[in-house]
């Protein structure tokens, strides 16, 4: 028998997984390690930024006022809440420099709950790019929040001036607001990744998250005072444990602690610090590595 036969005889009985393997074929689509898949994901950083500013200035583009919404939008949710919260139901009788109070937690939700909203439909709304192109996926969820976060940027600094005209001075602890918006957007990128998966294969998720979102939002003290409460009503003790370490609420207490005269009056618990990092780190690289895990299965069916 001849070599060339030998070959042809070997190959005729070896399985396709064999034949790949030893003709250095891959899966299209499989999952690759962890590591080689953050490089993967940090070599493509310029496409993620990218493909972020472009939705951030396509968001708006047939609207007169363009990119004025992003700032307007926020400024008129704050308006609608003053006028139920603030004086229908009395909110700012309990909170000093209401006004300020109020803005600032909008500006810090809007964020949030936009990041978590899009991630729903992070994939699943794309997923002719994703069966086009071989790609890390997590740069979908990730340029959204990215878009977002941008966003956020220009309406910080729009905050910023809103809260000089409400009386409001520059003090160094406005320099916290940096981290805080770090750590704010580690945990907005990991539940949006973890929200990205599960929309890809739920897209009814994205009906139901605005209701999820109120819920969240109207516990996450935007409106009202979640210290007040606390002290005037006897809540059970889980209740008062949950709103305690929620994590929306703990990125607004940080905020409003940087940038509100009254809140730095008052020094805030060591552990808060250490709260805000915790759910940073848990949702970011636990919402990362639970994307991860599904990487081949987006896109398929």
């Amino acid at each position: 028998m001849t070599t060339a036969t030998a070959t042809k005889t070997a190959s005729a009985s070896a399985t396709p997984a064999e034949l790949a393997a030893a003709h250095g074929l891959t899966l299209s689509g499989a999952r690759p390690t962890l590591p080689r898949y953050i490089a993967e994901l940090w070599g493509r950083r310029h496409f993620v930024t990218a493909y972020a500013t472009a939705r951030m200035q396509a968001t708006y583009s047939t609207a007169k006022l363009g990119q004025v919404w992003h700032l307007v939008t926020p400024l008129l949710n704050a308006a609608v809440y003053y006028f139920i919260f603030g004086v229908v139901m009395r909110a700012s009788q309990d909170v000093p420099d209401y006004v300020p109070f109020l803005i600032t937690g909008v500006f810090v939700w809007d964020f949030i709950g936009s990041s978590l909203n899009a991630g729903t439909r992070a994939v699943h709304s794309n997923l002719g790019l994703v069966r086009a192109l071989h790609f890390p996926r997590a740069s979908l969820p990730l340029s959204t929040v990215i878009q977002l976060f941008q966003q956020l940027l220009v309406t910080m600094g729009a905050l910023a001036i809103l809260l000089l005209a409400f009386g409001q001075t520059p003090a160094p602890s406005w320099l916290l607001a940096v981290p805080t918006l770090l750590l704010m957007a580690c945990f907005a990128a990991g539940c949006a990744m973890v929200l990205a998966r599960i929309g890809s294969k739920s897209p009814d998720i994205s009906q139901l998250m605005p209701f999820v979102l109120r819920t969240w939002m109207y516990s996450s003290g935007v409106m009202w005072s979640i210290d007040s409460i606390l002290r005037t009503d006897h809540l059970p003790h889980w209740v008062s444990m949950v709103l305690k370490l929620n994590p929306a609420a703990v990125y607004i207490d940080l905020m409003r602690f940087a940038l509100i005269d009254s809140f730095e009056a008052h020094s805030l618990p060591h552990h808060v610090w250490a709260i805000a990092t915790g759910w940073a780190l848990l949702a970011g690289v636990g919402g990362f590595i639970y994307f991860w895990k599904a990487e081949e299965e987006y896109g398929r069916g």
